[in-house]
């Protein structure tokens, strides 16, 4: 008996790559509010509001790469690319949902432009998280039309 395990293929590394990106941002503060003119900081990352969804996301993405390798030599009917096409979309809605959430709260009132990436250093990492993950997808589709 062989088992022939599909390769892992540039796709899916970054797919891997996204969820990993994906994880980091969600842990660090999405952001800040107080921290100057002698007020206390305050700060909120992604488990709070729809921002749980991109956490969702990154987990389920790292199901859906190992998953082949766990069901042995049967094939998986979910590991196709449409599976991480929903993926980043539902990622994409809970990120743009959550990010007009905060800014109807006036959490990104700051000083200068700079200071969203430096005072909301995990909004800005999964931003590239999802972007990463939205090209690995466009590669996936591409090599199924192949």
């Amino acid at each position: 008996m062989t088992v022939h395990r599909r390769p892992l293929g540039r796709a899916r590394v970054l797919a891997i790559v996204a969820s990993v990106v994906l994880v980091i941002g969600c842990l660090l503060p999405w952001w800040t509010v107080g921290g100057r003119d002698q007020l206390p900081e305050t700060t909120g990352n992604a488990f709070a509001g729809s921002g749980i969804v991109l956490f969702i996301v990154a987990m389920a993405i790292i199901a859906l790469v190992s998953l082949p390798y766990a069901a042995g030599d049967r094939p998986v009917m979910v590991d196709r690319w449409l599976s991480f096409l929903a993926l980043a979309i539902a990622g994409w809605l809970g990120l743009v949902v959550r990010v007009a959430d905060l800014a109807l709260q006036g959490a990104f009132v700051y000083r200068e432009p700079a200071d969203l990436i430096s005072r909301s250093p995990g909004l800005a990492i999964v931003v590239v998280g999802m972007i990463v993950l939205s090209e690995a997808v466009l590669e996936m589709a591409r090599d199924a039309a192949r």
